[in-house]
């Protein structure tokens, strides 16, 4: 999947599903949006949606570091890649 066709499912599910208003590809998801714990849980098994299969414990583990909508594009193809080399 090309990174626009997946931002606009990333974008659609953070609005849709997390009623994010205008959200910058940059904001600060906690800051910015109130996005919490439960939030990222919930986030994560949206993108094992996306890419159709359950993601490790590490996979999970290197979520940590996400802070922006960009993170979790690069976070995204990083697995992706990982998986399908």
């Amino acid at each position: 999947m090309k990174r626009d066709e997946l931002q606009e499912q990333i974008l659609k599910i953070l609005i849709n599903d997390f009623e994010f208003e205008k959200p910058g590809l940059d904001d600060n998801l906690r800051d910015d949006h109130g996005f919490d714990s439960i939030d990222a849980i919930e986030l994560l098994g949206k993108i094992e949606l996306i890419l159709g299969y359950s993601l490790t414990l590490k996979e999970k583990e290197k979520a940590m570091g996400i802070r922006t909508i960009n993170d979790i594009l690069d976070y995204i193809e990083t697995i992706a890649a990982s998986r399908n080399p």
